[in-house]
């Protein structure tokens, strides 16, 4: 938070992570074909460990972000986020979605369409925050711009856990 201003919700509920996935010989064999699943998206290397914004806790810390809101269909090379800001009105809605965006794009083979968007009535400007999340165009341009591309790298800067 930059130049003394409050915090939208100063006292967020936190949430228990959830425990780390037991990797198994298989998921740790390179010779076995691992398709991508909601487990994988979840992981504590792509979203459940995004930071928020305002906070010094992760999404999943918040409950932004949980593993059943995540949907994988690798026939239809398609992944789908849904995300749960916490108050209906916060204006770190789209930042959050962005970065989650941001993440997958990075960290998916390109043959994945990637949406993001918020849970259905979770959030006042729901369908304006999804437009521009769905729009390409939108975050081009807000990844061109270099102070947004620096906040967004400082939510996906892993923290030890």
């Amino acid at each position: 938070m930059a130049g003394g201003t409050s915090l939208e919700n100063a006292n967020p509920l936190i949430f228990q992570r959830s425990g780390e996935r037991l990797l198994t010989a298989a998921d740790e064999d390179d010779d076995v074909t691992d398709p991508i699943d909601d487990r994988e998206i979840f992981d504590p290397y792509l979203i459940r460990n995004i930071n928020d914004p305002e906070h010094p806790l992760s999404l999943e810390e918040l409950n932004v972000v949980e593993q059943v809101r995540v949907n994988v269909n690798e026939q239809e090379n398609a992944v789908s986020v849904e995300f749960t800001p916490t108050i209906p009105h916060c204006s770190m809605a789209t930042l959050i979605g962005l970065s989650i965006k941001v993440k997958l794009l990075r960290s998916l083979p390109d043959r994945f369409k990637i949406d993001v968007h918020i849970t259905p009535g979770a959030h006042a400007s729901e369908e304006a925050v999804n437009k521009q999340l769905a729009d390409k165009e939108r975050v081009a341009a807000a990844l061109e711009n270099a102070q947004l591309l620096e906040v967004v790298n400082q939510c996906l800067t892993s923290k030890s856990l």
